[in-house]
């Protein structure tokens, strides 16, 4: 098979990784890729956002298969011209993908199905926001509706940070994704993710993962799009992810059919979990990025296979082989992210790390510079290892990671302490 993978991040490389251990992939193709992905797949410059630029080159190229990576083009449309076209596609419809690019729609979607959520409510004025958050009170969560690239959601511990969020948010911090905010009450207990694969129908869970989103050791310092993460993770108990899958996941997936707008690929969903009992926090349409490399660390080449029956309706003879395993990923990310950062210091040292079913580094915001590696984004690398216990896979990663010599970039040395 021809298979084209839309994307240039960490989660790109990941599927990447994994489609090519896959026999039935001839030749792949990821637009736009990165340094990392060049090692493993052809790169193309392409603009993704583009539907009919999609369609034009995966049929100029004989693509029979196509992953879409990221949310934005999946919002765009692109799936949706992909499956017009005739060409088989994993990912979302525009109509499916509101699951991730508007809350206020997943909210009512949740209230539909009767799936347990954080109580809320919607709003458009900025008065009548700060209204009702001053009657609520602190803590209490404050999302943008749209999307704000993992960075539209504050967990407002205090009244005057609940506010801010509300004056930057409603007053155009985040463009139009902050056009409309959903505020939620916080929820108690730990959280941790959820991947299953639905064709429309049925659905195939395909593992847990749990992320770690705060910038720095111990739970501190700003939010991020995710520091690293781990899989599996032992919060989602075998009981209280078959709770989940019955009152959330399932029901969900039942109300998008019943509305004409059934859901093909894989949905994340991230659940908060207190006395057994889990609630949802939110649903991404797309592979977590940093979970999305510790899944595929551990899927391996099957990955593709699910991806496919997927696609084609049939994953209820679809099966996940999992082995008795763990793997963990820690992100090495510019200084200064998620703030301001720099671009175009060069990592050295990669050359020399090894590159196996057990030890991987996948790049995210990285470039080819000559000979040189450089950093080009905020978050930039994924230092991925596997192992037979956590301690294992987590004494492999961080032993990679001293081998880095990036003086410009930092990493959180703590990634799986929750589960350890």
């Amino acid at each position: 098979m021809n298979i084209l993978i839309l994307g240039s991040g960490g989660r790109e490389h990941a599927l990447a990784w994994a489609v090519m251990q896959n026999p039935k992939c001839d030749r792949l193709i990821v637009a736009p890729g990165n340094a990392g992905i060049a090692g493993v797949a052809e790169c193309a410059a392409l603009d993704i956002m583009n539907p009919d630029t999609v369609v034009d080159f995966a049929q100029a190229q004989s693509i029979d298969f196509v992953i879409v990576g990221p949310e934005d083009p999946l919002a765009a449309g692109v799936a949706d011209a992909l499956r017009s076209a005739g060409i088989l596609c994993f990912g979302p419809s525009a109509a499916a993908a509101r699951l991730e690019a508007s809350k206020s729609f997943t909210k009512e979607i949740c209230d539909a199905a009767n799936a347990p959520t954080a109580g809320y409510a919607h709003f458009t004025d900025l008065e009548a926001a700060k209204a009702y958050v001053r009657e609520q009170g602190a803590p209490i969560v404050i999302k943008a509706d749209g999307l704000a690239a993992g960075k539209g959601v504050v967990v407002a511990m205090e009244l005057q940070d609940a506010l801010d969020a509300l004056d930057d948010m409603l007053g155009g911090a985040f463009g139009a994704a902050g056009a409309e905010v959903v505020i939620e009450e916080f929820m108690e207990g730990e959280e941790a993710s959820y991947f299953v694969l639905s064709d429309g129908k049925t659905v195939l869970p395909i593992g847990t993962a749990q992320d770690h989103k705060r910038a720095y050791d111990g739970d501190e310092g700003p939010n991020t799009g995710g520091m690293g993460a781990y899989s599996p993770a032992p919060v989602l108990s075998d009981d209280i992810a078959a709770k989940a899958i019955k009152e959330i996941v399932q029901p969900t997936i039942d109300e998008m059919a019943k509305r004409g707008t059934p859901y093909q690929g894989v949905l994340y969903a991230g659940f908060m979990i207190k006395h057994g009992q889990p609630r949802l926090v939110e649903y991404n349409c797309r592979f977590g990025d940093p979970e999305c490399q510790v899944l595929m660390m551990r899927l391996g080449a099957q990955a593709l296979d699910l991806l496919l029956a997927c696609a084609e309706e049939r994953l209820s003879q679809a099966k996940v082989n999992w082995a008795d395993d763990h793997a963990i990923t820690v992100v090495m990310a510019s200084n200064g992210y998620p703030g301001a950062y720099e671009k175009g210091s060069v990592i050295r040292g990669l050359e020399a790390l090894p590159e196996d079913s057990a030890n991987m580094v996948f790049h995210a915001g990285t470039k080819a510079s000559g000979e040189q590696i450089t950093a080009v984004g905020g978050r930039v690398l994924s230092v991925t290892a596997r192992g037979a216990s956590l301690e294992e896979a987590r004494a492999r990663a961080y032993a990679m990671v001293d081998k880095i010599d990036w003086p410009e970039g930092f990493n959180r040395s703590d990634i799986g302490w929750r589960a350890l």
